[in-house]
């Protein structure tokens, strides 16, 4: 056996006994996840579509599991926004608000349809976005917007991780 067989089998044996997985631990059956558009119980216009596609972007960027129809899903991911906060960082000299931060906060279950049960729960998953405050309004709103797209494709991520490596 030369040295590097013996290197790489000595590596892949070391990996299977530790319980290292590259397909995370989900049950085989589970291949593709249904993503319906996320309950809104904030004041905040639209939050729920930008959140619910960045999540599904998150899966299918991942590769790990397949976005689906409901109907079709071997799991359903459903989630509702809890809570749209912003709160002042920084001021100016005229105690005006020159900075701030968005938390977004989120209810999520993920659930397995072949066996109708619960998968995981998580309750007050959050994601912050900071942003400075513009010259005009609009501006202003826009920054905001662009924190809620980067909190939301934070929150995505770390659902992906919390649905494919949490058993």
């Amino acid at each position: 056996m030369t040295r590097r067989a013996l290197v790489l089998s000595l590596a892949l044996a070391l990996l299977g006994g530790c319980g290292y997985s590259l397909g995370g631990n989900l049950p085989g059956h589970i291949r593709t996840v249904a993503i319906p558009v996320f309950a809104n119980k904030t004041q905040q216009p639209g939050a729920e579509t930008l959140l619910t596609a960045a999540v599904a972007d998150a899966f299918a960027t991942s590769g790990r599991l397949r976005v689906v129809r409901p109907e079709e899903a071997d799991s359903i991911l459903q989630g509702e926004i809890v809570g749209y906060q912003l709160n002042s960082l920084s001021f100016d000299p005229g105690a005006n608000v020159r900075e701030y931060r968005l938390t977004v906060t989120l209810n999520l279950e993920f659930r397995d349809v072949k066996n109708n049960a619960v998968l995981w729960r998580q309750d007050g998953l959050q994601e912050k976005g900071d942003f400075r405050v513009q010259g005009q309004v609009a501006a202003t709103i826009t920054s905001e917007e662009t924190a809620l797209r980067g909190a939301a494709v934070d929150i995505g991520r770390s659902i992906v991780n919390l649905a494919v490596d949490r058993f």
